[in-house]
């Protein structure tokens, strides 16, 4: 669902470039010849109730489970600034890996600020020399990171930004707020998450500092029996990662299950 904005999933083995929903048909697809049944439904409530887990969908069907997989996702927050969402996932992103390719060699633009804003240009500059860091209000660098900035040639803006402009999906220009208009061809942000869902807090599960739910390599929560999977969970934030994650838990999950059936 987070990836739904962006026109093609990219830095996914094998099928990069494939529309997000294309991707998420071949996947159901696929589950089709292992008796997978799909609820498309709304996950309401979850509760453990002995050793077992049951959840209540939106119809107020109950089901009930020996363990459960959080793939709730997450919500990227958005600064309110004019433009900003009509692009996000376009000419707005939030991942070079995943979006830079397109817009590489272009003027590009780092919304962010302090640390964050020093990351998001470090990242930049291996896909152009042409970045503009705009801080949309006090910088927060310090005099060190100005002068690093300026070795490199990457102009800091502290300007509010007054909109965003863009062709279609592709952003044009960045408008300050005095009016003054600068041409980007892409903006890199690292925008503040939350959870799609409170199924996590419902389940008792420890959250992080980042807001993500916490788990280990595994995908293993600190709940006996629930484990977590994608962008909720921790580790790197893209749709092959998400799958990777998913993969893992499901075979420790499946694993717990025979040892369980064993003993």
């Amino acid at each position: 669902m987070r990836n739904a904005p962006a026109d093609a999933a990219h830095y996914v083995f094998t099928r990069d470039g494939t529309p997000p929903k294309d991707l998420l048909q071949i996947g159901l697809a696929q589950l089709e010849p292992y008796g997978v049944v799909v609820e498309n439904k709304i996950v309401t409530d979850a509760a453990a109730i002995g050793h077992s887990f049951v959840l209540t969908l939106g119809n107020g069907r109950r089901v009930e489970s020996r363990r459960v997989v959080l793939a709730i996702g997450v919500e990227d927050i958005l600064p309110d600034v004019e433009g900003m969402r009509e692009l996000w996932g376009g000419g707005v992103f939030h991942c070079p890996y995943c979006h830079g390719w397109e817009v590489r060699n272009r003027p590009l633009a780092a919304y962010g600020k302090g640390d964050l804003g020093l990351a998001l240009v470090t990242l930049l500059l291996g896909w152009t020399r042409d970045v503009v860091l705009f801080t949309d209000g006090p910088a927060g660098l310090s005099d060190s990171q100005r002068a690093q900035l300026a070795r490199h040639g990457v102009p800091v803006r502290e300007e509010r930004i007054e909109r965003l402009v863009g062709d279609g999906r592709h952003l044009r220009e960045v408008i300050l707020s005095g009016g003054e208009t600068i041409a980007r061809g892409g903006m890199l942000i690292r925008p503040p998450q939350r959870l799609r869902s409170d199924l996590a807090h419902r389940l008792g599960c420890p959250l992080r500092e980042d807001g993500r739910v916490e788990a280990d390599e595994f995908g293993k929560t600190p709940i006996a029996g629930v484990f977590v999977a994608g962008d909720a969970g921790p580790g790197m934030q893209s749709v092959g990662a998400a799958a990777a994650s998913g993969a893992t838990a499901a075979a420790f999950l499946n694993h717990g299950l025979l040892e369980e059936e064993f003993a």
